[in-house]
């Protein structure tokens, strides 16, 4: 559960991306599905964009304005036709059974669903006068890009977009380059309440039937503040190398990109279907084509997303191309744990299979697990590792300043799942091994909650923009090639640091954070190699306090019994405790019950021990007379998970 759509100061509508866009993935049951991605398409009105990932079979656009019988086809002209599509939903769709554009048995696909919104999207429908005119929107904003396409009849789908002049067009279904053609648009720019027509048979025949997708352009509107953007349309020329970055201001969860000065395809990517952050050659993302029926295809480079925008790679020198970008939620700060955090144990089977779901439709960007105890003597107990969405597939070990590891047994396209991470056959016993016992923490990235930012270091003192929305108090950050786990604390000064592989107590070095602490939009590395060698590839990430769902804090030993109050009402699910003064482990608690706790050591590999040092209270933890956590005197950091 997220907070409210309500003001609490004007008592207006908030608008956050979460309630107007969705990426959606499924797979096909043969049976009526109904998918259900928080989207009201019943009060609201919208388009729903399907897409076969698994085989060559095309598009499918059925929006409210037409109706869920009717279907339109991006790789093709053809006029309306009707639709693998049952209705539209106050929380999102439902397919009927069987068909193959939507919901054919074990098939996989793709759902990109657009809400009706006022400075994000609008659909409009027209009969064609065969004079030059204007059409009315409802966008409250100029638009970035119009997408118009007929639907009596056969008609090329027609684009404008902000970037070409009002004398240009592009063709969705197509690969061509931008044309010139003064009657699509009649040499005229839209305004915030129409756009205009011109008397190409393509947008405006008289007595010919037409849709149009309206989209905006940095028109705000949205978040706490009613001025965060959430989509941008513009274009980007790339460098000698054929490379460019793109600052949106924002991190993105879907973008279209299509050449415009040549011919190519209009690339469809997000980072459900594993858009990772751009990393030498070894991070592909997950391409569909607009203009063709092709099967999901890996590439690299199209769009790759930072926490501000996006990288792309790849393309010839000197091209220059146009993009539709949409801002990834959830905006809304969390009021629960279980929509942002879900905890479990599992035995290992070499099975691949999916671990870590509860999340509802919020997918997982997080997953740690750690091998707590072999069951029957045959294996070895394994350190912790972790994986996160921005990077993919490659996992870190929590416990080795060794680099990032590839394992196509280890994890099968771990995040392309709505619920939940899939873990392989695994053979090296790290998340899957045969009757091991693990245990596992799954995180969504959420304001006020946690986020993660993938960089390249500099070499020299750099600030970087994070997402979290509030100062973090704990951060952690790790080179992908070899070195140590580098950790900082608004509990420290900042100039002082931990290091999570080891029990090293606290250490002062100035030049992990440049002395600076992160604040609610930027963090600083300095020079130090292990948190910004110059063209090494870094993580990190940022836990803050959440009311009720999350806390970070430190406390003085006492030696006695004493409760680490965090704000919940049923008490911490998670616990991670390490020592500063001094030197000692960093204690991951992971079970509680009658006064005996589970923990193990994320900074080791040894199996779980059973000790009294925790108890659960409804507020938090309850600390007992252990050196281990509550030495008199010794102060400690901790991290607390409702």
């Amino acid at each position: 559960m997220f907070s409210s759509n309500t003001s609490a100061v004007s008592g207006d509508v908030i608008n956050y991306i979460e309630d107007v866009f969705s990426t959606y993935l499924y797979t096909g049951t043969g049976a009526s599905l109904s998918i259900t991605n928080g989207i009201d398409l019943v009060g609201k009105g919208g388009l729903v964009w399907l897409k076969k990932r698994n085989a060559a079979v095309g598009h499918q656009l059925t929006d409210t304005a037409r109706g869920a019988a009717n279907a339109l086809f991006t790789e093709l002209a053809n006029a309306q036709a009707g639709s693998s599509f049952t209705s539209f939903d106050s929380a999102g769709f439902t397919l009927p059974a069987g068909g193959t554009r939507a919901n054919n048995l074990n098939d996989t696909y793709a759902s990109w669903t657009f809400r009706e919104q006022a400075k994000f999207f609008d659909v409009v429908t027209w009969t064609g006068t065969g004079a030059n005119r204007t059409i009315a929107h409802n966008l409250g904003a100029v638009p970035g890009c119009i997408i118009v396409k007929r639907t009596d009849t056969t008609g090329a789908w027609q684009v404008y977009h902000r970037s070409l002049a009002n004398t240009e067009y592009m063709v969705l279904n197509t690969t061509a380059a931008k044309a010139t053609g003064a009657t699509r648009w009649n040499s005229t720019t839209p305004t915030s309440t129409e756009f205009s027509l011109g008397t190409d048979v393509t947008v405006n025949a008289s007595g010919g039937t037409y849709v149009a997708y309206v989209f905006a352009h940095n028109a705000g509107g949205f978040g706490l503040s009613g001025t965060d953007n959430v989509i941008s349309c513009g274009s980007f020329t790339v460098d000698g190398s054929g490379n460019a970055t793109v600052n949106l201001g924002y991190e993105p969860e879907w973008a279209i990109v299509k050449l415009s000065s040549d011919f190519g395809g209009w690339c469809l990517v997000d980072s459900m279907r594993g858009n990772a952050t751009l990393n030498g050659t070894t991070n592909t993302e997950q391409m569909l084509l607009a203009n063709s029926s092709a099967a999901e295809s890996s590439t690299y480079g199209v769009a790759n997303p930072t926490s501000t925008g996006f990288q792309a790679a790849g393309w010839a020198a000197g091209a220059t191309l146009i993009y539709i970008a949409i801002r990834r939620g959830p905006m809304k700060v969390p009021e629960t744990a279980t929509s942002v955090a879900a905890v479990g144990s599992y035995t290992g089977n070499t099975t691949s299979r999916t671990i870590g779901a509860g999340l509802g439709a919020g997918p997982v960007d997080f997953f740690l697990t750690r091998s707590v105890n072999d069951l029957d003597g045959s294996a070895t107990v394994f350190p912790g590792v972790v994986v996160n969405r921005q990077i993919g597939r490659p996992y870190l070990r929590l416990n080795a300043t060794v680099a990032e590891v590839t394992d196509n047994n280890f994890l099968v396209y771990p995040f392309d799942l709505q619920d939940g991470t899939r873990i392989g056959t695994d053979a090296s016993n790290y998340t899957n091994g045969a009757n091991v016992s693990y245990t596992y923490l799954a995180l969504r990235r959420a304001p006020s909650f946690m986020d993660l930012v993938c960089y390249t270091g500099t070499g020299s003192n750099t600030s970087r923009t994070h997402n979290l929305g509030v100062a973090p108090e704990l951060w952690i950050v790790k080179s992908r090639a070899s070195g140590a786990w580098e950790v900082g604390s608004t509990a420290l000064a900042n100039t002082e640091y931990l290091v999570l592989n080891t029990n090293a107590a606290k250490a002062t070095g100035a030049t992990r954070w440049n002395s600076t602490y992160p604040t609610a939009s930027q963090f600083t590395t300095g020079t130090a190699a292990t948190v910004n060698g110059s063209g090494v590839n870094f993580v990190s990430y940022f836990f803050a306090t959440c009311p009720g769902v999350s806390k970070v804090g430190s406390y003085t030993g006492n030696g006695a019994t004493q409760t680490i109050d965090c704000g919940f009402t049923s008490g911490a699910r998670r616990v991670l405790v390490k020592r500063t003064s001094g030197t000692g482990d960093w204690i991951y608690v992971y079970s509680v019950s009658s006064g005996t706790d589970v923990y193990v050591t994320l900074n080791g590999a040894s199996a779980f021990a059973l000790s009294n040092v925790f108890d659960i209270d409804s507020s938090g933890f309850i600390l007992r007379n252990n050196s281990l956590v509550n030495a008199s005197g010794e102060t400690y950091i901790f991290l607390a998970i409702a």
